[in-house]
């Protein structure tokens, strides 16, 4: 159980040298059972063989990649391969990773995708493989296709809430907003408590109202006003959605449709837009709390070694209203 907390936290760790170390523990962690003698059998009746287990070696197996260990990769892959054979869905998909990050030039990677359409040919439902292809296809550059292989996927597996956000993502990046609007709509579907979802389509609204006609802008920022007030009633200290809150609720109070009330809106989903004075209580609070996440979080910077990005965003747009 150790070695699977300390796994853990190397795959979420920024620390390279410190995955990289682990990942080379790959020969000692499997011990005896990477023996090519060892029989299906003997796996089977194994006191080591549970779930937790198998799902430490395929942990151990995503670090080998990301590290470069590719020896140490193919010996978690066979022993899953062992354990559940060539044609387990999950092991195929395993095994069309490794291919993947061991090629070395795009006629290989090619053939990977080839190889990909001839199983999905014989098991058009094979998920693993099919994440696969939308994955393969990004990485080459190919969102169109990507985004057919996706709208594929979801035809089989409609309550994947990632696969919707992925496509939402593929959608934004070739300019299709609405889509890409859509899209975030059904994953918060299958899971209405992401904050962190609802602040991305308070985010894509936001950029969308940048785009558009001074009343189209009104009625989309309103409705990114309630992404982002949901965002934080289920996250009170999401940095996130506390941004796109000052944000958001700046340009609402700048707005010259504001001043003629929700019903000019046009698109007839601006019916719970607060007052102005509630607006401009909401906007206070909102730099308020921001300010407080942001001096919380500075002054406890190993602890948000991840969001550094994030919080040093937060502090300009905080000193940019400090100094209007």
């Amino acid at each position: 159980m150790g070695n699977t907390h300390k796994l853990h936290d190397a795959i979420h760790s920024s620390d390279f040298t410190s995955t990289l170390q682990f990942s080379q523990q790959t020969p000692s962690i499997l011990g005896s059972r990477l023996t090519s003698e060892t029989s299906p059998l003997a796996l089977l009746t194994s006191a080591s063989d549970n779930p937790e287990h198998y799902k430490t070696i395929e942990q151990l197996f995503l670090t080998c990649l990301q590290t470069g260990d590719d020896k140490s990769a193919q010996l978690c892959l066979d022993q899953l391969t062992k354990r559940f054979g060539p044609r387990n869905e999950r092991v195929m998909g395993f095994r069309g990773l490794y291919e993947e990050a061991t090629t070395e030039d795009t006629t290989s990677l090619e053939k990977c995708l080839h190889e990909y359409e001839k199983i999905l040919s014989e098991n058009p439902v094979n998920v693993p493989i099919l994440k696969r292809r939308v994955a393969l296809l990004r990485s080459m550059s190919k969102p169109i296709d990507a985004i057919s292989a996706l709208v594929e996927f979801l035809e089989a597996v409609p309550t994947d809430a990632e696969a919707w956000c992925e496509l939402a993502d593929l959608y934004q990046s070739q300019g299709m907003s609405s889509q890409a609007i859509f899209c975030l709509e059904e994953s918060l579907l299958i899971t209405p408590n992401s904050w962190n979802i609802h602040a991305h389509l308070g985010e894509l609204l936001y950029v969308c109202a940048s785009s558009a006609t001074e009343d189209t802008s009104f009625g989309l920022l309103a409705r990114s006003l309630r992404s982002f007030c949901r965002s934080i009633e289920l996250c009170d200290d999401y940095l996130r959605g506390f941004y796109g809150l000052v944000l958001v609720s700046s340009l609402l109070l700048k707005n010259q449709n504001y001043a003629r009330g929700p019903q000019d809106c046009k698109d007839g989903k601006c019916d719970s837009i607060p007052s102005k004075e509630y607006l401009q209580k909401l906007n206070l609070f909102s730099l308020k709390v921001l300010q407080s996440i942001v001096n919380s979080r500075s002054s406890r910077y190993q602890e948000w070694e991840y969001g550094q990005i994030e919080l040093a965003a937060a502090k300009r747009l905080l000193d940019r209203f400090q100094t209007e």
